[in-house]
């Protein structure tokens, strides 16, 4: 990373996310490069780069473009609630609850699946004997 930040091809190969969905939640309002270079190429910040992980972690839950943009604002009004007003700082706290409840159940969904899948590996394997 030079001092301006990462280009789209250094994010990429850091969270393996391809260009093209990098564009695409740019284009959804999910994640937006802070700064261009002179040539108008997208440069990403440490910030972004955290952004973007977080997408990315959001995603094989299930979560839409619409929570998941839901849940970053959310998360921006708790990091830096200066001159946020209470009702709006409220309201990202219940957002943050919400998606936190949610993240639980999907991923307690998830490994009850994986559990079949182990468990069908083993029957699989049990029949190769």
């Amino acid at each position: 990373m030079d001092d301006n930040g990462l280009k789209i091809g250094e994010v990429t190969e850091l969270t393996g996310l391809s260009a093209t969905t990098l564009r695409h939640y740019d284009s959804h309002g999910l994640i937006t490069s802070s700064a261009r270079s002179p040539g108008g190429f997208r440069l990403y910040s440490q910030d972004d780069l955290r952004r973007i992980l977080l997408v990315r972690r959001m995603k094989p839950l299930g979560f839409t473009l619409d929570q998941m943009r839901e849940f970053l604002d959310a998360a921006e009004i708790i990091q830096n609630p200066d001159d946020i007003p209470a009702a709006e700082r409220k309201q990202a706290e219940a957002t943050l609850a919400n998606i936190r409840e949610e993240a639980r159940n999907r991923y307690e969904k998830l490994l009850k699946q994986l559990g079949y899948a182990e468990e069908f590996l083993e029957l699989v394997t049990g029949l190769e004997s």
